[in-house]
């Protein structure tokens, strides 16, 4: 019977340390700029979804803001800010700034 058990937990262990660990994440909130950058908010999510890490994007909670969930290690700041300032329409540019 010890055996067994033995094995079972030899197992349960042997089956966690194979699992991948989940990767932590983190939001950011950036505070929206740019004359009309609120018509632009599909061109927006767009930009911020191409960049990598980035898991999902919410404009909804925060008036005049997006927060964005990213994966702790692969994503900046700075690449979100990036990414919405090359949104454009109309010759109006979107610009964006961390929230701390």
């Amino acid at each position: 019977m010890k055996k067994i058990v033995a094995a079972i937990i030899a197992t349960g262990v042997l089956y966690s340390a194979l699992e991948p660990a989940q990767a932590a994440e983190r939001k950011i909130t950036l505070m929206l700029g740019g004359s009309y950058c609120d018509l632009y908010w599909g061109e927006v999510e767009s930009a911020v979804k191409k960049v990598s890490g980035v898991k999902a994007v919410d404009f909804k909670s925060m008036k005049g803001h997006v927060i964005v969930t990213v994966e702790d290690d692969k994503t900046t700041a700075k690449q979100l800010e990036v990414a919405i300032s090359g949104v454009k329409g109309e010759g109006w540019h979107c610009r964006a700034k961390e929230m701390k």
